[in-house]
Formats: structure tokens, sequence, C-alpha cells
């Protein structure tokens, strides 16, 4: 009984623990299972959480390039406000610079005699300087340059004798302005005639003698141009 008895305990026990080694066995298998699981799923859920990083990166990069873009554009858009106004300091320096413009001069420098006629209106020269401050008028050219922004004041005189002709214009860049303008029967005769002008800088304002006029002119300086600024603007 005593044998039967532990065979059977034996037996009994031996199916315990069988019964707890299989469940071991079946514990551990369980356990890597699930180990397997969460690692696959661990390398699934890695690149899907690697792209939706490059996605927000990308976007964000994105915005920073627009940003950037607008940014290059104001820089651009103040660098040009910012060389306007380098332009208009330099202006208004010149300005301030040349704060006096006069000039007169006569036609003849030594001497006398007729001036025309000529086929062609001819640019008048007075070589002659009587007044340049600001030296704006050059002698050998006979034309006025203005330094400066503003109102300037022009005064042409010219004399002339006999049966012909004596006549000039002013003209401003080329474009006439006015006529000085005489018809002399016998003896000699006078004209004068003025202007005010506004005048951008390097405008340029001269002469020129009618085609078919004369004038005469002497060491007694007879025919006078003459110019000066009145304010700037």
């Amino acid at each position: 009984m005593v044998e039967l008895f532990t065979d059977v305990e034996e037996r009994r026990h031996g199916r315990y623990f069988g019964f707890y080694r299989m469940e071991g066995a079946e514990l551990r298998s369980a356990v890597v299972f699930v180990a397997d699981q969460t690692e696959t799923a661990g390398q699934q859920s890695c690149p899907q959480d690697i792209h939706a990083a490059l996605r927000e990166l990308t976007a964000s990069l994105a915005v920073q390039n627009e940003r950037i873009t607008v940014l290059q554009r104001e820089n651009q858009e103040l660098a040009t406000k910012v060389e306007s106004q380098k332009t208009e300091i330099d202006q208004l320096k010149q300005q301030l610079e040349v704060k006096q413009v006069a000039f007169s001069a006569s036609l003849l420098d030594q001497g006398e005699g007729d001036t025309g006629p000529f086929d062609d209106h001819t640019t008048l020269i007075f070589k002659h300087v009587i007044t340049n401050i600001g030296n704006a008028y050059n002698k050998n050219t006979g034309i006025f340059t203005a330094p400066v922004r503003g109102a300037y004041h022009f005064d042409l005189t010219i004399v002339g004798h006999g049966n012909i002709v004596a006549g000039a214009f002013l003209l401003r860049n080329g474009e006439q302005i006015s006529i000085t303008y005489e018809n002399p029967t016998s003896g000699t005769v006078s004209a004068s005639n003025g202007v005010s002008l506004l005048l951008e800088v390097g405008d340029q304002v001269f002469a020129r003698l009618l085609a078919s006029a004369r004038i005469f002119d002497s060491q007694s300086h007879h025919n006078t141009f003459s110019g000066h600024l009145i304010f700037t603007m």
C-alpha cells in the first residue's frame, strides 16, 4: 500500500510537476512571442515616426524659406530707399554749398566789330566775363549750366545797326524760351528781354543769333548775357 501510494503520489506529483513545466514553457513562449510582437511593432512604428518628423521638418523649412524671401525683398527695398535718401542728401549738401550763383558777360573780349549774318542760327559766345560767381558760365562755349535746382533769372541785350535785323533766341536745353529782336531802319538800335526759369541740375541756358541777323559790339560791351540764382528748390 505504501509503495502504491508512493507511486501514486509520485505520479500525482509528476503530473503536477509536468503541468508546471508545461505551464512554464508556454509562459516563456508567450513572453518571447509578446517580445517579438513588441519589437516588430516598434520596427513598424519607427519609420512612421521618422517620416512624420521629416514632413514636419520639410514644412518648417518651407516656412523659413518663405520668411527669408520676404526678408530679402524687404532688405532690397530698404537698400533702394537708403540709396535714394543718399542721393537726396548729396543734392541738399550741394545746394547748401552753392548758395550764390551769378554771371554777366559781353560779346567781344577785345576790339569791335559785327557778328553775323550767318546762314543758320548760331550760338553766341560771350567771351568777356564781367562776373562769374559760382563758375556756372563757360566763356568758351557761351553756355550757362545750372549747378543746383532752383529759380534763375536771365537777361539778354543786343545792339544792331544799319538796315539788318538784330535778333537772338534764349534757349534752355536747345528749346527756345524767348526772343530779343529789333529791326533797325537806320542808325543803332538795341533790344533787351528777361525771363525767370526753373532749372534742374545740369540744365543749360544759352543764346543764339538768328540766321541772317547781325549785331555789333565794341569795348563798350553793348551785347550782354547775364543770369543769377534767385533761390534754390
